[in-house]
């Protein structure tokens, strides 16, 4: 896809307008991310804050720490994609499905 730098720059101050709207909005996106069937969900933010972490009983196993360690670190990531996904087509949408990078969204740089 060609863009259009003059077209790019005439909307530039209205996508970081948008961007900012995208920045207050990081704080009601809320995603739950789960592992094992459902035996461990961690709910975060758009900011990445943890808002709660639910374990059934039966996946705490003394003998397995590390079994329910895994859980919770495959439950993040879950939660995490989940959000990175949602400020993605927020994005999107802003951009016209540009692809701009943001530099420090996602790690990016």
């Amino acid at each position: 896809m060609n863009i259009n730098p003059l077209e790019f720059m005439k909307n530039f101050q209205k996508m970081q307008e948008q961007f900012g709207s995208v920045q207050d909005k990081l704080g009601s996106i809320h995603a739950l991310g789960s592992a094992g069937g459902g035996m461990v969900e961690i709910e975060i933010s758009g900011k990445m804050e943890v808002l709660a972490v639910r374990i059934k009983p039966e996946a705490v196993d003394p003998s397995d720490v590390a079994m329910l360690e895994d859980l919770i670190t495959a439950a993040m990531t879950n939660a995490q994609e989940k959000v990175r996904e949602e400020i993605a087509g927020e994005i999107s949408s802003m951009t016209g499905g540009m692809g701009i990078p943001l530099p420090g969204l996602f790690g990016q740089t």
